[in-house]
C-alpha cells in the first residue's frame, strides 16, 4: 500500500488515467478519478490540465492519505482498480506501400541503411534520415529497403505520411495503423506519443516517416526502443535530428540510361540513341523525370513533337527536372484528360476519386476514372489505392498555375464550387444515413444516400480529410452556406468516431462563419456546440467553455428551446470532466428546466421524455460524485425505467452508474449483480469499451469483498 500512496505513485496514476481518456470509457475514468479525490481531500478539487497542477493535487492526496488511515485505504482500492489504458496484447503488423518494380543504384545508401540497422544499439536510437529534392526516389528507396529487410521486422513496418498533418493526426493514424481503435488513442500529441512509444517498446518495427519539414514535427513520433529503426524522407537535412544523414542525388548517367532502359525496353532505348543525350541532360539524373521520359519514348506514345526527344529541345540540363518532367508530360495530354489535370489540381484535394475529379471538370465518373488512370500512367498523378489519386507537391503547383493560365478565373472558381457541391451532398447524405435521430443532422435535401447506419459513418470517416478541405474551399470562395452544412454534416463522425484533431480547423471555420452571416441562429448554435464537443474531448477545457456558452446564446436567441438545454446540457457535460461537479449538476438542473418551455405541440416535444431521462441520468452522476448518493440514486432510477426495454445501451450505461455509487458506498454485494446485468444487456450491441468498464468495476467488487 505504501508504493501507492507516494506522490510519485498518486501522480503518476492520475496522469495515466488523463493521458488515456478517449471517448465514454475515458470521459468515464476521469471523472471517476474526480470523484475519488474529492472524497479524500474533503472538498471540490479542479481537474488539473498541465502536469504542474497534477503534482499539486498529488501532493494535496498524499497530505490527507496521510492522516486518515481510511482515506488511504479508499485511495488505495481505486488506484489498484484504476482504469489505466494498457497495451493491447496483440497489435497490428502494418506494412509498407508496395516496393517500386524498377530501381537503379542506391548501393551506398543501401548498405548504410543496413548499418544503421544492424549496429549495436548503445542507448542511440536507430535513426537515419534520407533527404534530396523532389523526385529525386527518397521515399521509393525507403520502400525498397524496408521491403527487402521484412525479415528484421517481424512485427510491422508502419508508414505515415506526414504532408498537411499535425503530430496529433499523425499519432492517431499510427496507433490506428497498429489495430488501436479510436477509443483507446488518447487526445492529446503527448499522450499518443507515450501509448506508442509503450506500444513499440518490446517490438521490432520499421517505421517510415514521410514528407518530414522539421525536426520538430517529428519529436513526437520517434522512439528510443532497441528494436525499431526509424526512417525519415525529407526534402533537405533537418537541423537538429540526431540521425543519420543519407543525402540522396542525382542518378549517374550510367544508371540513368540502365533505369530508361528497365522501364522503356532496351530496344526502345536503342532506337532513340540519337535523341539519348538530350534526353538524360533534361532528366538531370531525377528517377522521377527518367521514368516519365521513358514512357514518351515507348512505341505508341512517341510523337514527333515529343519535346524530350526532338533536335529542337534544348541540350542543357535544366535546374528542376520534375518541373520539366510535368511540362514534358502536360504537353502529351489529349485535351479532356489536360483539362481534368488542370481543374482537379486547383485544390489540395486529399485523395482523388473518380467522383471528385467527375465534378472538378464536370464530366461524368465514367470517363473521369478513364482519365484518371491515363494520368497515372503519365505520372501526373499518383495511386493512392482503393480507386483514389494524388498529386506530387510540384505537380499539382504546375496543374493549378496552368489551370489560372488556361481556364481563367471564372472556370476555376466553378470547377472547385461543383467540388464543394460535391463534398456538401455526399457529408449530409452520410449524416442523414449515420444518424437520423439526431435534429443536430441538417435536413437539406441531398442526392446522395447509403443504405444503413454503418455506411454512413464509413463514408464520413473515409472522406474526413476531404470534407476539411472542401470547408475551406468554400469558405475561401465565400458559400457561407456550404461551409454550414459541411460542419454541421460531420456531427456523427464526432460522435461516433470522434478525429476529433483532424476536423477542429473545418470546425473552427464554422463556427466563425456562422457568427459572420447567420449570428443568434439555430445555425451559430449548433456550430458552436460542435466545436465546444470537439475541443472538450481534446481536453482543451478553457477553449472549449466560451463556445458552450456561445451555443446556449445563440439558441436562446433564435428561440430553439431544445437547443438551448442542449447547450447547457452541454456545459454541464463539460464541467464533469473538469471535476466542478456541483457546477455540472446546476447546469443539468437548468436544462431541465428550460425543457418545460416546450409545449405538446412545439417542436422537440416527441423527444421530451428521452431528453429528461438523458438528463436524469447526468444528474445522477453529477450528485453521485457528490457523494449525494441516495439522490443520485433515485435519479438513476428514473433514467432506468425510461431506458429499459427501449435502449438496451443506454440502460447499460445506466446500471453502471448505479453500480458505481454502490461500490462508492461499500456495497459491492449490491453493485454486482448490476454489474452483470449490465454486461448480459450488453451482448449484441458491439460495445467493447463499455463491456471493458464493467470488467474494470467487476475487479473492485472482487477486491473490496
Amino acid at each position: 500500500m505504501l508504493d501507492l500512496l507516494s506522490v510519485g505513485a498518486i501522480s503518476a496514476v492520475l496522469g495515466a488515467v488523463g493521458n488515456g481518456m478517449a471517448g465514454e470509457f475515458g470521459r468515464w475514468a476521469w471523472e471517476s478519478a474526480g470523484g475519488a479525490v474529492r472524497r479524500v481531500a474533503g472538498r471540490e478539487v479542479p481537474a488539473p490540465t498541465t502536469p504542474g497542477q497534477l503534482d499539486d493535487v498529488a501532493r494535496l492526496v498524499h497530505e490527507r492519505v496521510h492522516t486518515d488511515p481510511q482515506l488511504a485505504h479508499a485511495w488505495a482500492l481505486f488506484a489498484r482498480s484504476a482504469p489505466v489504458p494498457g497495451v493491447p496484447d496483440r497489435l497490428a503488423r502494418p506494412r509498407l506501400p508496395g516496393a517500386p518494380r524498377f530501381f537503379t543504384d542506391r548501393e551506398q545508401a543501401l548498405k548504410l541503411l543496413d548499418k544503421e540497422a544492424t549496429r549495436p544499439f548503445e542507448g542511440r536510437p536507430r535513426l537515419a534520415l534520407l533527404h534530396g529534392p523532389e523526385g529525386i526516389g527518397t521515399t521509393t528507396l525507403a520502400c525498397h529497403w524496408g521491403w527487402r529487410r521484412t525479415d528484421l521486422y517481424p512485427d510491422g513496418q508502419p508508414y505515415v505520411d506526414l504532408r498537411t498533418r499535425t503530430p496529433e493526426v499523425a499519432l492517431g493514424d499510427l496507433l490506428r495503423q497498429l489495430g488501436l481503435g479510436d477509443e483507446r488513442i488518447p487526445a492529446s500529441a503527448d499522450a499518443r506519443a507515450d501509448l506508442f512509444r509503450r506500444c513499440a517498446a518490446d517490438r521490432r518495427m520499421l517505421l517510415v516517416l514521410d514528407h518530414a519539414t522539421s525536426a520538430a514535427q517529428l519529436e513526437p513520433l520517434l522512439t528510443t526502443a532497441p528494436g525499431v529503426f526509424t526512417i525519415v524522407v525529407a526534402r533537405h537535412a533537418l537541423v537538429g535530428l540526431g540521425a543519420l544523414r543519407i543525402p540522396v542525388g542525382p542518378l549517374a548517367r550510367r544508371d540513368a540510361v540502365r533505369m530508361l532502359k528497365s522501364v522503356a525496353g532496351e530496344d526502345v532505348i536503342a532506337a532513340a540513341r540519337t535523341s539519348l543525350p538530350r534526353v538524360l541532360d533534361r532528366c538531370a539524373g531525377s528517377p522521377y523525370a527518367l521514368r516519365a521520359a521513358a514512357l514518351r519514348l515507348t512505341p505508341g506514345f512517341a510523337d514527333p513533337e515529343n519535346p524530350a526527344v526532338t533536335p529542337d529541345h534544348p541540350a542543357t540540363p535544366v535546374t528542376d527536372p520534375v518541373r520539366a518532367a510535368t511540362e514534358d508530360s502536360y504537353r502529351h495530354l489529349a485535351p479532356a484528360a489536360a483539362r481534368l489535370y488542370r481543374l482537379a489540381g486547383l485544390r489540395d484535394w486529399p485523395a482523388l476519386d473518380a467522383a471528385t475529379a467527375a465534378r472538378a471538370a464536370g464530366i461524368d465518373e465514367t470517363e473521369a476514372a478513364r482519365l484518371l488512370g491515363e494520368l497515372a500512367e503519365a505520372l501526373l498523378l499518383e495511386r493512392a489505392g482503393s480507386g483514389r489519386y494524388r498529386y506530387r507537391p510540384s505537380v499539382r503547383a504546375h496543374a493549378e498555375r496552368t489551370a489560372a493560365a488556361v481556364d481563367g478565373v471564372a472556370a476555376c472558381s466553378a470547377a472547385v464550387a461543383r467540388v464543394v457541391d460535391h463534398c456538401r451532398d455526399l457529408a449530409v447524405g452520410a449524416a442523414q444515413a449515420a444518424l437520423p435521430e439526431s435534429w443536430r443532422v441538417p435536413t437539406a435535401h441531398s442526392p446522395v444516400t447509403f443504405a444503413s447506419k454503418g455506411e454512413g459513418v464509413a463514408a464520413l470517416t473515409a472522406e474526413a480529410p476531404t470534407l476539411v478541405e472542401a470547408v475551406a474551399a468554400a469558405d475561401e470562395f465565400g458559400d457561407p452556406h456550404s461551409v454550414v452544412l459541411l460542419c454541421q454534416a460531420l456531427w456523427p463522425l464526432q460522435l461516433k468516431a470522434g478525429r476529433h484533431e483532424l476536423l477542429l480547423p473545418a470546425l473552427r471555420t464554422g463556427a466563425r462563419v456562422a457568427d459572420q452571416h447567420f449570428p443568434g441562429t439555430r445555425t451559430a448554435g449548433a456550430l458552436h456546440a460542435q466545436l465546444a464537443h470537439s475541443l472538450t474531448e481534446l481536453r482543451r477545457w478553457d477553449a472549449a467553455e466560451p463556445e458552450a456558452l456561445a451555443a446556449a446564446r445563440d439558441e436562446r436567441a433564435a428561440g430553439h428551446v431544445r437547443g438551448h438545454a442542449s447547450a447547457v446540457e452541454f456545459l454541464g457535460l463539460l464541467r464533469l470532466r473538469q471535476w466542478r461537479f456541483q457546477e455540472a449538476y446546476d447546469s443539468f438542473e437548468q436544462a431541465y428546466g428550460i425543457l418545460d418551455g416546450i409545449g405538446p405541440d412545439d417542436e422537440g416535444a416527441a423527444d421530451l421524455p428521452r431528453a429528461r431521462a438523458l438528463l436524469d441520468r447526468h444528474r445522477g452522476r453529477a450528485l453521485g460524485r457528490l457523494d449525494r448518493r441516495e439522490e443520485a440514486l433515485d435519479r438513476l432510477g428514473h433514467a432506468l425505467a425510461f431506458f429499459r426495454d427501449r435502449e438496451p445501451y443506454n440502460m447499460a450505461r445506466t446500471l453502471t452508474d448505479i453500480a458505481e455509487i454502490h461500490l462508492d458506498a461499500g456495497r459491492p454485494g449490491t453493485a454486482l449483480p448490476l454489474i452483470d446485468e449490465a454486461l448480459v444487456t450488453l451482448e449484441g450491441e458491439q460495445a467493447e469499451y463499455q463491456v471493458e468498464l464493467l470488467r474494470v468495476l467487476r475487479e473492485r467488487c472482487t477486491v473490496t469483498q
